[in-house]
């Protein structure tokens, strides 16, 4: 990641409520440091999609304030939308036109001049390049959601917006996008995503929100965040199952998974003292052996599950 300067977008407050009362956020602070690629995590209506339709003007916000390179965004947003692209989660385009007409057309929507050259090379990192004279309603959907990416970059934006971009689409496209993604970032494009691949953005990301209820509970860089509230576990695999876990062994937090047939601890593995080798030698005492050992760290997803947990 480039060094950091001031944010590229600095969110403070922001609130959205519906006439039926409904309140989709909830005072949203974030700061987007430039250059960086950002995951956005949360459930289902927790104010993934609402946030970034405000901050790209589909969606009216109810109060707060949107900052782009420290100038509010509501006193020039054209100026402002220039330089944002949008991969939205619905498929919204002309199905009549042609592939290259689409994309050069959504580039000229902001203002850029004409460029052959940039936009026959957008379609080729899409593979794209093949169907550029197809019309849109002979695509398959997966080519369709390929060209929404390419409008989105037609006009070559700082920053880049993906809601969802790899849902219900095929693994060669998710390949392609994020192949895509590390490029853009290589370029300077900041990049904001939602999704439910949890392992791409555990992958991609170099920090992470969780928002739920319309509020963000937590940001924190990747690597820090799964340090800090990432869990090891040590699974034994039992020689006999066990029907529960010993009154003996209450000193660990253990669990029982597959009938009875392995333990599971759950630890903190930056605690000077795990408590495993106390565990190893008490199950000796008790003469309860095991066939195979493993270790594990907390994934991403396992991480999001607790806080979106512990929020409810």
């Amino acid at each position: 990641m480039p060094p950091v300067s001031s944010p590229i977008l600095s969110i403070s407050g922001l609130s959205k409520q519906y006439k039926s009362g409904h309140t989709a956020l909830g005072g949203v602070d974030l700061e987007i440091e430039r250059g960086e690629i950002f995951a956005l995590l949360g459930p289902n209506g927790a104010g993934k999609t609402t946030l970034i339709s405000i901050v790209c003007g589909t969606v009216n916000k109810s109060g707060g304030t949107i900052a782009m390179d420290g100038e509010d965004i509501a006193h020039n947003f054209r100026l402002a939308r220039q330089r944002i692209g949008l991969v939205p989660q619905e498929i919204a385009v002309d199905i009549f036109t042609t592939v290259w007409n689409t994309v050069s057309f959504s580039r000229g929507l902001f203002g850029k001049a004409p460029d052959p050259a940039y936009i026959e090379q957008l379609l080729r990192d899409l593979s794209l390049w093949e169907k550029r004279d197809a019309k849109m309603i002979e695509l398959s959907g997966g080519m369709k959601r390929r060209v929404m990416i390419a409008k989105a970059l037609s006009h070559e934006p700082d920053l880049l917006f993906l809601d969802e971009p790899t849902a219900g689409v095929d693994v060669n496209l998710r390949r392609d996008m994020w192949a895509l993604v590390r490029k853009l970032r290589e370029k300077g494009v900041t990049i904001i995503l939602t999704t439910h691949y949890i392992e791409e953005a555990e992958e991609m990301a170099d920090r992470v929100g969780v928002i739920d209820g319309g509020k963000v509970l937590l940001v924190e860089e990747k690597a820090a965040l799964m340090r800090k509230l990432g869990k090891r576990r040590l699974t034994l695999t039992l020689a006999e199952p066990l029907a529960q876990v010993p009154a003996a062994l209450s000193d660990w937090s253990l669990s029982l998974e597959e009938e009875g047939h392995k333990l599971v601890y759950s630890f903190d593995a930056e605690e000077d003292d795990t408590g495993m080798p106390a565990l190893l030698r008490r199950l000796d005492d008790l003469h309860i052996a095991f066939k195979d050992l493993d270790t594990s760290r907390s994934s991403l997803e396992d991480i999001f599950v607790e806080l979106v947990e512990k929020s409810a």
